[in-house]
């Protein structure tokens, strides 16, 4: 017998279903109708970003909202597809089980995982045999399967890790240390040669692909990296701009004023998480 928990859950869920249908019913919401999986799916990555920031700022009462913008996402492509006759909402749902407990054999059947790296390794053998099992020829390359589609970072990131799984990879973070002042003396040299843009645009990419594959060996997430960058340059700047009276007061500035100004920034900010730290400079 299911919890009352499972029980809610159950109902709340098969509730959107329905609520979804209607919206795309013949009656239904004139703007939920004219959609198409074409035009919904920027709104999936937005969303995905929106997770992204709330898990970022600890925002938990947002991440609930957010996630439940995503699984929009989800009902609304099930719902699409289930019109055109593709396939319905329970066949995703019974296509995740089935996948979630085919390759967990260490919980659900007689397998073993003595660690997270074995329990990586097993998942990826799996995936080899239900392509071969569904007749699908192996890729061409290794690579292959990692879409060109997928943000920079993220298929950078991709392509190393499928690399690295053949033995094709830096051995330790330090030789990337190494690479990465390699790669700047290249795309300097470019700059200040006449190679052009492009030569330099090359350089700058080889540079960050390094970059990429050295969070990988760190165990760090680039993305997440550079999202808080982003953020503290936000904070910084914005601080900078109520110093002088808004960004009108910055750009009667020079660089050396503007310069003061950004490390006074950096500075008062520091000050203020040491203080809600409870910690002392």
């Amino acid at each position: 017998m299911e919890s009352p928990a499972s029980e809610e859950t159950a109902r709340e869920l098969l509730e959107a279903v329905q609520i979804m249908a209607r919206l795309r019913g013949p009656d239904g919401c004139p703007w939920d109708r004219e959609q198409t999986f074409d035009t919904i799916k920027r709104y999936t990555l937005e969303e995905t970003y929106e997770v992204f920031d709330a898990i970022e700022r600890r925002a938990w009462p947002e991440l609930k909202d957010e996630l439940g913008d995503l699984l929009l996402q989800v009902l609304f492509y099930s719902q699409m597809a289930a019109e055109a006759g593709y396939f319905t909402i329970a066949d995703v749902a019974a296509n995740l089980n089935a996948k979630l407990i085919r390759r967990h054999p260490h919980i659900f059947g007689d397998g073993d995982a003595a660690d997270s790296a074995t329990v990586l390794k097993k998942w990826e053998e799996i995936k080899r045999e239900e392509k071969r099992a569904a007749g699908m020829e192996p890729q061409a390359s290794l690579l292959a399967e990692v879409p060109r589609s997928m943000p920079a970072l993220l298929e950078a990131g991709k392509l190393g890790s499928r690399a690295a799984k053949v033995g094709f990879d830096w051995p330790e973070a330090e030789g990337l240390f190494a690479k990465l002042e390699e790669e700047i003396a290249e795309l300097r040299a470019e700059v200040h040669g006449d190679g052009g843009s492009a030569a330099a645009e090359e350089e700058l990419g080889d540079l960050l692909f390094t970059a990429v594959n050295l969070a990988r060996h760190l165990k760090l997430d680039p993305e997440s990296a550079l999202r808080s960058a982003n953020a503290k340059f936000r904070s910084r700047f914005a601080a900078m701009e109520r110093e002088s009276g808004g960004h009108e007061g910055l750009a009667g500035l020079g660089p050396e004023e503007l310069d003061a100004l950004w490390r006074q920034a950096k500075q008062g900010i520091r000050n203020k998480e040491a203080s809600e730290t409870g910690q002392t400079n």
